[in-house]
């Protein structure tokens, strides 16, 4: 059996949802890239009793290692540290050589930052954060915050506990520390190969996959698969260790063969990869207008670096005025068939890629609502088109949801119809 860890994740703002948990996903993607079986992710709020009760829980459930994000800060709500000691049977005690080296890091940040500080609230700060379990190992910091390994007392039966800081990027530089410390390698050692592999459709609906599944259960003993549907994309990630490699082989071909017309990946890799792969690979550009998703597309063309070798720019043509002046849709068009149509889409892809020079344009044209739309155009009709030299390729759709969800999806429509075009459709 696989070594198994827990994740928790502390903060209250990360459990009203004020701040989106970053590192639980992390986290738990690290573990299994390192052999490790994630059992469950949990998150708690600023309170003693909550985080305590998380550990108590996961402790019992048989778990070899907790890793804690979170409440490692100077003010009173930070109490990691604090319930960790008391849950491994430990006393808390002043580390003074880690109170000298956060004193350090807290006055160059504040002379680089021009901050004025109280010396007794920074001196009391500093002294806190330096408070650790007797017995733990210290990680250096990244911020001002260090984190923690902290094993169970004599006696305690207990895993050993990461204490890890909540802001992301102080704990991912924290992690090669936590995957070399002595106690940790200890806990993972029965740590095995856990394969991960997605495969990614476009157009098939989780209902009809869940058939196929059930048709097939006996065949995929060893096969831990999990599917997805977000903004149309249906996304089949399959865990198993290497002794079930032969029945991920048998599932992989049962879905290509199945749904072959659907698959646009079996690699991982998303739309976005694979459209700013196509678009280097044939050293190709392009160019966006768009008018109710106001620039969402080329954001998202731009995201990776190196976007500036094909993306050339884009126009959120928002009002009909800026349609006509930026991307030369005719007045005379938008008059006689309305700004969200088939028409308008088609003229803004062909007029952003003429103004830009561009070998692929995109328009986009719809109604996101929650007003606006009509019984003959209802809120959530889109309007998409790419236009090449030689080709054009137009969809019009109704997307249901709120606005975001209107415009979220347009985005990824325009992706695959990006992908299609790249492709020969």
């Amino acid at each position: 059996m696989s070594t198994r860890a827990a994740v928790v994740v502390t903060g209250t703002e990360v459990l009203t949802g004020r701040v989106a948990d970053r590192n639980g996903p992390w986290l738990a993607e690290q573990l299994r890239a390192y052999g490790v079986d994630i059992a469950q992710v949990v998150v708690v709020g600023d309170r003693r009793e909550d985080v305590l009760s998380s550990l108590e829980f996961l402790a019992a459930s048989g778990v070899d290692l907790i890793i804690t994000s979170g409440g490692l800060g100077p003010t009173a709500d930070d109490l990691t540290a604090e319930v960790v000691a008391a849950f491994q049977g430990r006393e808390l005690e002043l580390d003074t050589d880690l109170e000298t080296h956060i004193a350090a890091i807290i006055d160059r940040l504040s002379a680089g930052r021009g901050w004025r500080l109280d010396p007794d609230a920074t001196a009391a700060a500093t002294r806190k954060q330096a408070m650790v379990p007797a017995g733990a190992s210290v990680l250096a910091p990244v911020g001002t915050a260090a984190g923690l390994v902290v094993p169970p007392a004599d006696g305690r039966t207990t895993p050993p506990v990461v204490v890890l800081p909540g802001p992301p990027r102080e704990l991912q530089n924290m992690w090669p520390a936590v995957l070399a410390d002595p106690t940790v390698q200890s806990a993972l050692a029965k740590r095995a190969d856990l394969m991960q592999s997605t495969i990614r459709l476009w157009g098939t609906p989780e209902s009809e996959l869940a058939a196929l599944l059930r048709n097939h259960d006996a065949h995929l003993d060893g096969l831990e698969i999990t599917t997805c549907l977000r903004d149309g994309e249906l996304e089949v990630v399959t865990r198993y260790g290497t002794s079930a490699q032969a029945a991920y082989d048998r599932f992989a071909a049962l879905i290509s063969g199945e749904y072959a017309e659907t698959i646009y990946s079996s690699d991982a890799r998303t739309v976005d990869d694979l459209v700013a792969e196509a678009l280097l690979a044939d050293n190709l550009t392009i160019a966006t207008a768009e008018s109710c998703t106001a620039g969402l597309l080329v954001a998202r063309l731009t995201e990776r670096p190196g976007s500036s070798r094909y993306v050339l720019g884009g126009v959120a043509t928002y009002s009909n005025e800026s349609k006509e002046a930026f991307v030369d849709v005719p007045h005379e068009l938008i008059t006689s068939v309305g700004a969200v149509s088939a028409e308008v889409a088609e003229a803004m892809a062909r007029g952003v890629r003429t103004r830009f020079g561009a070998d692929l344009g995109v328009g986009i044209t719809g109604i996101a609502g929650p007003d606006g739309g009509t019984p003959e155009k209802p809120v959530g009709l889109v309007h998409l088109c790419v236009a090449s030299a030689d080709d054009i390729l137009g969809r019009a759709v109704h997307v249901p949801g709120g606005r975001r969800d209107v415009r979220a999806r347009s985005v990824t429509i325009a992706m695959h119809m990006i992908l299609r075009v790249l492709r020969g459709h």
